[in-house]
Protein backbone atom coordinates (compact mmCIF):
# COMPACT_ATOMS: atom_id res chain seq x y z
CA UNK A 1 0.00 0.00 0.00
CA UNK A 2 2.88 2.28 0.86
CA UNK A 3 4.69 1.99 -2.24
CA UNK A 4 1.51 2.61 -4.48
CA UNK A 5 1.13 5.79 -2.43
CA UNK A 6 4.61 6.96 -3.48
CA UNK A 7 4.60 5.86 -7.06
CA UNK A 8 0.87 7.58 -7.27
CA UNK A 9 1.81 10.58 -5.54
CA UNK A 10 5.22 10.99 -7.51
CA UNK A 11 3.33 10.66 -10.83
CA UNK A 12 1.01 13.66 -9.76
CA UNK A 13 3.66 15.91 -8.85
CA UNK A 14 5.65 15.11 -12.37
CA UNK A 15 2.56 15.61 -14.13
CA UNK A 16 1.12 18.99 -11.89
CA UNK A 17 4.78 20.23 -10.35
CA UNK A 18 2.51 23.67 -8.97
CA UNK A 19 0.56 21.65 -6.39
CA UNK A 20 3.91 20.61 -4.45
CA UNK A 21 4.13 24.13 -3.09
CA UNK A 22 0.52 23.17 -1.70
CA UNK A 23 1.51 20.02 -0.04
CA UNK A 24 4.54 21.54 1.38
CA UNK A 25 2.64 24.42 2.81
CA UNK A 26 0.13 22.31 4.20
CA UNK A 27 2.57 20.02 5.58
CA UNK A 28 4.24 22.96 7.45
CA UNK A 29 1.46 24.26 9.11
CA UNK A 30 0.55 20.45 10.49
CA UNK A 31 3.99 20.11 12.01
CA UNK A 32 4.06 23.46 13.90
CA UNK A 33 1.39 23.82 16.67
CA UNK A 34 1.72 27.60 16.79
CA UNK A 35 0.82 28.23 12.81
CA UNK A 36 -1.93 25.04 13.19
CA UNK A 37 -3.40 27.39 15.92
CA UNK A 38 -3.08 30.64 13.69
CA UNK A 39 -4.99 28.48 10.98
CA UNK A 40 -7.39 27.48 12.92
CA UNK A 41 -8.54 30.92 14.21
CA UNK A 42 -7.88 33.12 10.81
CA UNK A 43 -7.38 30.49 7.85
CA UNK A 44 -4.78 30.66 5.40
CA UNK A 45 -4.78 34.48 5.07
CA UNK A 46 -3.77 34.61 8.72
CA UNK A 47 -1.12 32.21 8.19
CA UNK A 48 0.53 35.06 5.05
CA UNK A 49 -0.32 37.49 7.25
CA UNK A 50 2.32 35.89 9.91
CA UNK A 51 4.98 36.01 7.19
CA UNK A 52 5.10 32.10 7.21
CA UNK A 53 8.24 31.44 5.40
CA UNK A 54 8.59 28.11 2.81
CA UNK A 55 9.73 24.45 3.66
CA UNK A 56 13.56 24.12 2.95
CA UNK A 57 12.84 20.72 0.69
CA UNK A 58 15.54 20.29 -1.59
CA UNK A 59 13.30 17.61 -3.51
CA UNK A 60 9.99 16.24 -4.13
CA UNK A 61 11.08 12.95 -2.76
CA UNK A 62 12.14 15.07 0.82
CA UNK A 63 8.60 15.12 1.58
CA UNK A 64 8.14 11.72 0.65
CA UNK A 65 10.70 10.52 3.19
CA UNK A 66 8.46 12.52 5.97
CA UNK A 67 5.16 11.03 5.40
CA UNK A 68 6.41 7.69 4.39
CA UNK A 69 9.56 7.49 6.25
CA UNK A 70 12.42 7.45 3.00
CA UNK A 71 15.21 7.03 5.29
CA UNK A 72 15.80 10.46 6.05
CA UNK A 73 17.50 12.11 9.24
CA UNK A 74 13.83 12.94 10.75
CA UNK A 75 12.49 8.89 10.56
CA UNK A 76 16.11 7.73 12.33
CA UNK A 77 15.20 5.59 15.45
CA UNK A 78 16.30 7.81 17.99
CA UNK A 79 16.27 5.41 20.99
CA UNK A 80 18.65 2.86 21.27
CA UNK A 81 17.55 -0.91 21.48
CA UNK A 82 16.76 -2.32 24.73
CA UNK A 83 18.72 -5.29 26.69
CA UNK A 84 16.98 -8.18 28.01
CA UNK A 85 18.49 -10.73 30.53
CA UNK A 86 17.69 -14.03 32.53
CA UNK A 87 17.91 -13.73 36.22
CA UNK A 88 17.55 -17.39 37.76
CA UNK A 89 16.33 -17.64 41.02
CA UNK A 90 14.73 -20.21 43.80
CA UNK A 91 10.94 -20.37 44.96
CA UNK A 92 12.88 -19.40 48.31
CA UNK A 93 13.97 -15.83 46.73
CA UNK A 94 10.82 -15.03 45.53
CA UNK A 95 9.03 -15.72 48.87
CA UNK A 96 11.63 -13.61 50.76
CA UNK A 97 13.23 -11.21 48.10
CA UNK A 98 16.58 -10.49 47.53
CA UNK A 99 18.64 -8.79 45.98
CA UNK A 100 21.19 -10.23 43.36
CA UNK A 101 24.02 -8.44 41.79
CA UNK A 102 24.46 -8.79 38.38
CA UNK A 103 27.35 -8.00 35.95
CA UNK A 104 26.50 -6.31 32.27
CA UNK A 105 28.65 -5.27 29.00
CA UNK A 106 27.60 -2.18 27.74
CA UNK A 107 28.81 0.55 25.19
CA UNK A 108 29.00 3.97 26.62
CA UNK A 109 30.25 7.10 24.70
CA UNK A 110 33.75 6.77 24.45
CA UNK A 111 35.23 9.75 26.89
CA UNK A 112 38.34 10.82 24.62
CA UNK A 113 36.71 11.76 21.43
CA UNK A 114 33.39 12.57 23.50
CA UNK A 115 31.62 10.67 21.04
CA UNK A 116 32.84 12.01 17.90
CA UNK A 117 34.63 9.21 16.34
CA UNK A 118 37.81 10.98 15.67
CA UNK A 119 39.21 14.69 15.96
CA UNK A 120 37.05 17.26 15.89
CA UNK A 121 36.26 18.73 12.42
CA UNK A 122 37.41 15.10 10.82
CA UNK A 123 33.82 13.79 10.89
CA UNK A 124 32.00 15.17 7.13
CA UNK A 125 29.06 14.04 6.10
CA UNK A 126 28.99 11.34 3.56
CA UNK A 127 29.20 12.51 -0.10
CA UNK A 128 27.51 9.30 -1.80
CA UNK A 129 24.31 9.54 0.51
CA UNK A 130 24.04 13.41 1.62
CA UNK A 131 23.95 12.34 5.58
CA UNK A 132 20.91 10.16 4.75
CA UNK A 133 22.49 6.83 5.68
CA UNK A 134 20.39 6.08 2.38
CA UNK A 135 20.77 6.45 -0.91
CA UNK A 136 17.07 6.68 -2.97
CA UNK A 137 16.59 5.37 -6.63
CA UNK A 138 13.85 5.87 -8.74
CA UNK A 139 12.81 3.61 -11.73
CA UNK A 140 10.29 4.10 -13.86
CA UNK A 141 8.15 1.23 -14.13
CA UNK A 142 5.62 3.09 -16.72
CA UNK A 143 4.15 6.21 -18.94
CA UNK A 144 3.68 8.85 -15.45
CA UNK A 145 4.53 6.27 -13.28
CA UNK A 146 8.21 5.65 -10.52
CA UNK A 147 8.55 3.36 -8.18
CA UNK A 148 11.10 4.62 -5.53
CA UNK A 149 13.59 2.06 -3.96
CA UNK A 150 15.78 2.77 -1.06
CA UNK A 151 19.13 0.81 -0.20
CA UNK A 152 21.75 1.37 2.82
CA UNK A 153 24.43 3.83 1.85
CA UNK A 154 27.39 1.69 0.75
CA UNK A 155 29.79 4.52 1.36
CA UNK A 156 29.13 4.99 4.86
CA UNK A 157 27.03 1.99 6.27
CA UNK A 158 23.76 3.70 6.75
CA UNK A 159 25.97 6.07 9.83
CA UNK A 160 25.34 9.48 7.19
CA UNK A 161 28.63 10.46 7.65
CA UNK A 162 32.82 8.97 7.60
CA UNK A 163 35.91 9.97 9.19
CA UNK A 164 39.52 9.80 7.46
CA UNK A 165 41.06 6.40 9.28
CA UNK A 166 44.26 9.23 10.49
CA UNK A 167 41.93 11.01 12.02
CA UNK A 168 39.83 8.51 14.31
CA UNK A 169 40.46 8.23 17.81
CA UNK A 170 42.82 5.96 19.30
CA UNK A 171 40.45 4.71 21.70
CA UNK A 172 37.24 3.53 19.84
CA UNK A 173 38.80 3.77 16.73
CA UNK A 174 36.09 5.60 15.38
CA UNK A 175 33.17 3.75 17.00
CA UNK A 176 32.44 6.35 18.91
CA UNK A 177 31.43 3.89 22.06
CA UNK A 178 33.23 1.67 24.10
CA UNK A 179 32.68 -1.56 25.94
CA UNK A 180 32.20 -0.93 30.14
CA UNK A 181 31.15 -3.44 32.61
CA UNK A 182 28.83 -2.27 34.67
CA UNK A 183 27.06 -3.94 37.92
CA UNK A 184 23.59 -3.86 38.37
CA UNK A 185 21.78 -4.59 41.72
CA UNK A 186 18.57 -6.09 41.51
CA UNK A 187 16.02 -6.12 43.63
CA UNK A 188 13.28 -9.26 43.65
CA UNK A 189 10.79 -8.72 46.03
CA UNK A 190 8.32 -11.22 47.43
CA UNK A 191 5.93 -12.22 45.43
CA UNK A 192 7.31 -11.83 42.50
CA UNK A 193 6.15 -14.43 39.78
CA UNK A 194 8.67 -16.74 37.43
CA UNK A 195 8.83 -14.53 34.18
CA UNK A 196 8.24 -11.09 35.88
CA UNK A 197 10.09 -8.53 34.34
CA UNK A 198 12.49 -5.79 36.02
CA UNK A 199 12.66 -3.03 34.54
CA UNK A 200 16.17 -0.34 34.23
CA UNK A 201 15.67 2.74 32.25
CA UNK A 202 18.10 4.08 30.07
CA UNK A 203 20.88 1.54 31.33
CA UNK A 204 20.90 0.02 28.18
CA UNK A 205 23.92 0.73 25.14
CA UNK A 206 24.91 4.14 24.77
CA UNK A 207 24.66 5.40 21.01
CA UNK A 208 25.40 9.20 19.76
CA UNK A 209 22.45 11.16 19.67
CA UNK A 210 20.54 8.56 20.51
CA UNK A 211 18.70 7.98 24.21
CA UNK A 212 19.67 4.52 25.39
CA UNK A 213 17.60 2.03 25.41
CA UNK A 214 16.30 -0.09 28.89
CA UNK A 215 17.62 -3.41 30.27
CA UNK A 216 15.20 -5.49 31.05
CA UNK A 217 15.99 -8.48 33.55
CA UNK A 218 12.98 -11.29 33.30
CA UNK A 219 12.72 -14.15 36.34
CA UNK A 220 13.85 -17.08 35.90
CA UNK A 221 12.69 -19.76 38.49
CA UNK A 222 14.29 -22.86 39.12
CA UNK A 223 11.79 -25.73 40.14
CA UNK A 224 11.85 -26.65 44.26
CA UNK A 225 11.52 -30.41 45.59
CA UNK A 226 8.77 -30.01 47.63
CA UNK A 227 6.46 -26.94 46.75
CA UNK A 228 5.27 -26.13 43.49
CA UNK A 229 3.57 -22.36 43.10
CA UNK A 230 0.27 -22.21 41.30
CA UNK A 231 -0.55 -18.17 41.53
CA UNK A 232 -0.66 -17.28 44.97
CA UNK A 233 -1.03 -20.88 46.59
CA UNK A 234 1.81 -23.66 47.06
CA UNK A 235 1.44 -26.67 46.71
CA UNK A 236 2.81 -29.87 48.03
CA UNK A 237 2.24 -33.67 48.48
CA UNK A 238 2.85 -35.58 51.81
CA UNK A 239 3.02 -39.19 52.14
CA UNK A 240 1.47 -40.92 55.36
CA UNK A 241 1.19 -44.43 56.82
CA UNK A 242 -2.44 -46.06 56.71
CA UNK A 243 -2.43 -46.37 60.38
CA UNK A 244 -1.61 -41.98 60.26
CA UNK A 245 -4.88 -41.84 57.47
CA UNK A 246 -6.75 -44.46 59.99
CA UNK A 247 -6.53 -43.04 63.34
CA UNK A 248 -4.83 -39.75 62.90
CA UNK A 249 -1.57 -38.07 62.92
CA UNK A 250 1.10 -34.97 63.63
CA UNK A 251 3.26 -33.66 61.18
CA UNK A 252 5.81 -30.96 60.73
CA UNK A 253 6.55 -29.02 57.67
CA UNK A 254 9.59 -26.59 56.71
CA UNK A 255 8.27 -23.26 55.51
CA UNK A 256 9.84 -21.26 53.19
CA UNK A 257 11.59 -18.70 55.34
CA UNK A 258 12.75 -21.73 57.67
CA UNK A 259 9.72 -21.53 59.73
CA UNK A 260 8.20 -24.97 61.34
CA UNK A 261 4.54 -25.45 61.36
CA UNK A 262 2.61 -28.21 62.78
CA UNK A 263 -0.30 -29.72 61.30
CA UNK A 264 -2.53 -32.70 62.58
CA UNK A 265 -5.59 -34.65 61.52
CA UNK A 266 -8.49 -34.33 64.06
CA UNK A 267 -9.10 -38.04 65.98
CA UNK A 268 -11.62 -40.00 64.34
CA UNK A 269 -11.07 -38.29 60.73
CA UNK A 270 -10.08 -40.30 57.83
CA UNK A 271 -7.91 -39.40 55.37
CA UNK A 272 -8.12 -40.97 51.98
CA UNK A 273 -5.53 -41.24 49.26
CA UNK A 274 -5.39 -38.04 47.21
CA UNK A 275 -7.19 -36.26 49.76
CA UNK A 276 -6.40 -31.96 49.47
CA UNK A 277 -6.17 -29.98 52.69
CA UNK A 278 -5.22 -26.38 52.83
CA UNK A 279 -3.49 -23.99 55.65
CA UNK A 280 -4.74 -20.92 55.27
CA UNK A 281 -2.20 -17.69 54.96
CA UNK A 282 0.83 -20.13 54.63
CA UNK A 283 1.39 -19.42 50.54
CA UNK A 284 3.31 -17.37 48.61
CA UNK A 285 3.25 -13.62 49.97
CA UNK A 286 1.13 -11.28 47.37
CA UNK A 287 3.47 -9.05 45.40
CA UNK A 288 3.08 -5.48 46.61
CA UNK A 289 1.15 -6.28 49.83
CA UNK A 290 3.63 -9.09 51.09
CA UNK A 291 1.53 -9.21 55.00
CA UNK A 292 -1.16 -11.25 52.72
CA UNK A 293 -0.46 -14.71 51.76
CA UNK A 294 -2.06 -17.74 49.76
CA UNK A 295 -2.94 -20.99 50.94
CA UNK A 296 -0.39 -23.81 51.51
CA UNK A 297 -2.29 -26.64 48.98
CA UNK A 298 -1.65 -30.71 50.59
CA UNK A 299 -2.21 -33.39 48.70
CA UNK A 300 -2.12 -36.59 51.07
CA UNK A 301 -0.48 -39.71 49.93
CA UNK A 302 -1.44 -42.84 51.93
CA UNK A 303 0.91 -45.52 52.06
CA UNK A 304 0.01 -49.22 52.40
CA UNK A 305 1.53 -52.08 54.58
CA UNK A 306 3.92 -54.30 52.41
CA UNK A 307 3.07 -57.88 52.16
CA UNK A 308 2.62 -59.89 54.86
CA UNK A 309 3.00 -57.62 57.30
CA UNK A 310 0.36 -59.29 59.86
CA UNK A 311 0.41 -62.43 60.94
CA UNK A 312 -2.71 -64.42 59.97
CA UNK A 313 -3.63 -65.47 63.43
CA UNK A 314 -4.44 -61.05 64.03
CA UNK A 315 -6.05 -60.76 60.91
CA UNK A 316 -9.40 -61.44 62.66
CA UNK A 317 -8.88 -59.02 65.38
CA UNK A 318 -7.52 -56.13 62.96
CA UNK A 319 -11.08 -57.47 60.67
CA UNK A 320 -13.33 -56.93 63.80
CA UNK A 321 -12.19 -53.33 63.69
CA UNK A 322 -12.53 -52.39 60.11
CA UNK A 323 -16.27 -51.72 58.14
CA UNK A 324 -17.82 -54.96 57.40
CA UNK A 325 -16.99 -56.96 54.48
CA UNK A 326 -18.64 -56.58 51.50
CA UNK A 327 -21.00 -59.76 51.14
CA UNK A 328 -20.82 -61.26 47.82
CA UNK A 329 -23.04 -64.45 46.50
CA UNK A 330 -21.62 -67.00 45.19
CA UNK A 331 -23.29 -69.50 42.41
CA UNK A 332 -22.61 -72.89 40.89
CA UNK A 333 -22.34 -71.68 37.41
CA UNK A 334 -19.76 -68.99 38.22
CA UNK A 335 -15.59 -69.42 37.37
CA UNK A 336 -12.87 -69.12 40.39
CA UNK A 337 -9.73 -67.83 38.61
CA UNK A 338 -6.58 -66.57 40.59
CA UNK A 339 -5.22 -63.32 41.09
CA UNK A 340 -1.43 -63.06 39.58
CA UNK A 341 1.40 -60.09 39.77
CA UNK A 342 0.87 -57.89 36.75
CA UNK A 343 4.20 -57.42 35.14
CA UNK A 344 3.43 -54.58 32.25
CA UNK A 345 6.83 -55.11 30.45
CA UNK A 346 5.91 -59.23 30.14
CA UNK A 347 2.74 -58.38 28.93
CA UNK A 348 3.95 -55.97 26.43
CA UNK A 349 6.57 -58.79 25.01
CA UNK A 350 3.73 -61.30 24.73
CA UNK A 351 2.00 -58.66 22.68
CA UNK A 352 4.73 -57.92 20.69
CA UNK A 353 5.73 -61.49 19.81
CA UNK A 354 2.11 -62.68 18.62
CA UNK A 355 1.64 -59.74 16.25
CA UNK A 356 4.65 -60.86 14.79
CA UNK A 357 4.04 -64.43 14.56
CA UNK A 358 3.50 -66.53 11.73
CA UNK A 359 1.72 -70.09 11.02
CA UNK A 360 1.88 -72.56 8.35
CA UNK A 361 -0.56 -70.11 6.36
CA UNK A 362 1.79 -67.17 6.99
CA UNK A 363 1.24 -64.18 9.14
CA UNK A 364 -1.42 -63.76 11.50
CA UNK A 365 -4.48 -61.78 10.21
CA UNK A 366 -4.37 -58.07 10.54
CA UNK A 367 -0.50 -57.92 9.94
CA UNK A 368 0.17 -57.86 6.07
CA UNK A 369 3.55 -57.47 4.44
CA UNK A 370 4.61 -55.58 1.32
CA UNK A 371 5.31 -56.74 -1.74
CA UNK A 372 6.92 -55.83 -4.80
Amino acid sequence: MKSMLVVAAVGFLQDTGWQFKLISQAYEVLSDPKKRDIYDQGGEQAIKEGGSGSPSFSSPMDIFDMFFGGGGRMTRERRGKNVVHQLSVTLEDLYNGITKKLALQKNIICEKCEGIGGKKGSVEKCPLCKGRGMQIHIQQIGPGMVQQIQTVCIECKGQGERINPKDRCEDCSGAKVTREKKIIEVHVDKGMKDGQKILFHGEGDQEPELEPGDVIIVLDQKDHSVFQRRGHDLIMKMKIQLSEALCGFKKTIKTLDDRVLIISSKSGEVIKHGDLKCVRNEGMPIYKAPLEKGMLIIQFLVVFPEKQWLSLEKLPQLEALLPPRQKVRITDDMDQVELKEFNPNEQSWRQHREAYEEDDDGPRAGVQCQTA
